[in-house]
């Protein structure tokens, strides 16, 4: 049995994501309330891996998870791209007439924004989780409370599903990493290895990171995605989150080597097949 450890509960897209990733898999989940509960999971117990969520084509990169995945001293071993559909639900008994407020994580409330402007009489309140908004109404029979969940978690909790599809932008994706301890890396990975995430620092100098970047343009990297974060403690220095692809792997070791004297503090987050999408 695999144990991974996910944020939200059941119900959730963590959870529809992680049992697409591992599709046919017996596996274990262990929901928590918080990222930083996800991480002190797979700290706790070194067999436990982690399912997280790095960003979104709409609401963009979640910044917090860089860092604990930085941190953690874990490795990317996977990755899966998610369509997230989101549907607005309420109790059985319920339907629109009834509605007063809705409930949902303030990610899946921005994903859904012009919807709820086409209802501006329905108070929008912040929870911490699609699904857990959706398990709340229910089981406290919160009369005139709706939730933006999956339609999984509606099914689950017996909701009523009074529209699906709310979101604004159909190509509306979750990219999920798929996070394990060291020990586990390679046993885990069995597919061809073409992209990478690794984090380092660089010096005040001029044109520090254009080098870096000509570089990898040099050895045929493509950098998908770059993104900085301030140190903290270290006034205006940077720690740089990059994303690439390759399709040579020798030629990515050769332009980490080539790229490492020129950075401070490089460390390779993982390095994993790149992962499917859902439709």
């Amino acid at each position: 049995m695999i144990k991974i450890a996910i944020q939200g509960t059941l119900g959730s897209f963590h959870d529809i994501a992680a049992h697409k990733y591992f599709e046919g898999e017996d596996i274990k989940l262990l929901c928590c309330a918080t990222f930083e509960d996800v991480f002190a999971a797979m700290k706790e117990d070194s067999t436990t891996m982690a399912l997280v969520a790095i960003e979104n084509t709409i609401a963009g990169s979640l910044l917090q998870n860089n860092e604990l995945l930085r941190q953690s001293g874990a490795q990317i071993i996977g990755e899966y791209k998610l369509r997230i559909s989101h549907s607005f639900v309420c109790l059985p008994e319920e339907d629109w007439e009834d509605i007063t407020e809705v409930n949902s994580h303030p990610i899946a409330l921005m994903q859904c924004r012009d919807f709820l402007n086409h209802h501006p009489k329905i108070k929008v309140v912040e929870a911490e989780d699609t699904a857990l908004s959706a398990e709340m109404i229910k089981t406290q029979n919160l009369k005139g409370h709706a939730a933006i969940c999956s339609h999984a978690a509606a099914e689950r909790y017996g909701m009523r599903i009074l529209q699906e599809g709310i979101e604004t932008n159909k190509h509306n994706f979750t990219r999920f990493l798929i996070v394990a301890n060291p020990s586990q890396t390679n046993e885990m990975q069995s597919q061809k290895i073409n992209k990478a995430n690794i984090v380092f620092t660089l010096p005040h100098t001029e044109g520090s990171l254009s080098q870096v970047l000509s570089i990898l343009s040099f050895y045929n990297i493509n950098l998908t995605k770059i993104q900085s974060l301030p140190i903290i403690g270290r006034e205006w220095e940077y720690q740089f989150y990059i994303d690439v692809a390759f399709t040579d792997h020798l030629r990515y070791k050769q332009a980490i080597a080539a790229i490492t004297p020129l950075t401070k503090e490089l460390k390779t987050l993982g390095e994993y097949a790149e992962g499917k999408s859902s439709m």
